[in-house]
């Protein structure tokens, strides 16, 4: 069996969404070597366990993903990987994970276990579920962050576990906005797309797209932002966030490309330039604040 057929199937391309990990240390600036690296064996193994879901989530649609335009393409739905080689390397890469996540670092092990049987029973049952379904994935790249805040002295902030949920409440709305153009062409492929419409979605987006900006600069000009910048100008950092949100709006509702969000961060000139301003921004805001 063709070994790119197995790295299909675990999709690494994925594991951009585990990045969020490392979160807690940009924004608490905690840039010692060994927490750093403990959080990159951390965001090593929830890239396993996030892929074990992947597999778990292929075998259990491989009917769906046979009716599907891209999706008949991958590895089980197309017979390039086997259901026995698949179910094989499923539970490897639980075990691996989950296993390695208890001997380093107990609170680790339990926020990756709340994940790995949170997105089964997502897989099973709940990704049918109109709202529900996006609600889980948001509540995942909360459990991103908590994961990456195991490794630091002190309580995640209440800003970061908010605006991660709103923004992945966002993007889940722009990829089931893909699905919903997908049954309009008459190639409906997920059982509860019939809870979604255009205008829902739309309105939907653009309803989330607002109150992840206010809440952003909201964020900014917080008491405890200002006091650890020592200045009052991290909201002009809000300048990127309003960008790089108008630009996704774009693509999705302008290009119709939104079906994967990882492949628009992947590719999108803008978006990567949105997000590099952003992150130089909010450093040298800090830095020249802190070193006047």
């Amino acid at each position: 069996m063709p070994m790119n057929n197995l790295i299909s199937l675990i999709r690494p391309h994925q594991w951009l969404k585990n990045l969020f990990v490392f979160a807690p240390l940009f924004f608490a600036f905690a840039f010692e070597a060994d927490i750093l690296w403990q959080t990159l064996m951390g965001f090593g193994l929830f890239c396993l366990v996030a892929s074990s879901i992947y597999v778990f989530n292929d075998l259990n649609d491989v009917a769906e993903d046979r009716r599907h335009p891209s999706k008949q393409n991958r590895p089980i739905a197309s017979g390039a990987v086997s259901a026995k080689t698949a179910w094989f390397l499923f539970m490897s890469l639980g075990v691996v994970a989950l296993g390695g996540a208890f001997f380093l670092q107990t609170d680790l092990f339990y926020v990756l276990a709340l994940y790995f049987l949170m997105n089964i029973a997502y897989s099973l049952g709940l990704k049918h579920v109109p709202i529900i379904d996006i609600f889980i994935i948001a509540i995942g790249f909360v459990l991103r962050l908590f994961a990456g805040n195991v490794f630091l002295n002190q309580p995640l902030s209440m800003w970061i576990i908010i605006m991660t949920f709103l923004l992945a409440i966002f993007l889940g709305f722009a990829k089931r906005r893909d699905d919903v153009l997908l049954q309009q062409q008459g190639q409906a492929t997920r059982k509860n797309i019939d809870g979604y419409n255009l205008e829902f979605i739309n309105a939907a987006m653009v309803l989330m797209s607002a109150v992840i900006i206010i809440g952003y600069i909201q964020y900014t000009i917080t008491p405890e932002v200002m006091n650890r910048f020592g200045t009052q100008h991290v909201y002009l950092t809000a300048v990127f966030v309003i960008l790089g949100i108008l630009r996704y709006m774009q693509i999705t509702f302008v290009d119709q490309k939104s079906s994967s969000p990882t492949r628009v961060l992947m590719y999108d000139g803008f978006i990567q330039l949105t997000i590099a301003g952003w992150l130089v921004s909010y450093l040298l805001i800090y830095f020249f604040a802190a070193h006047p």
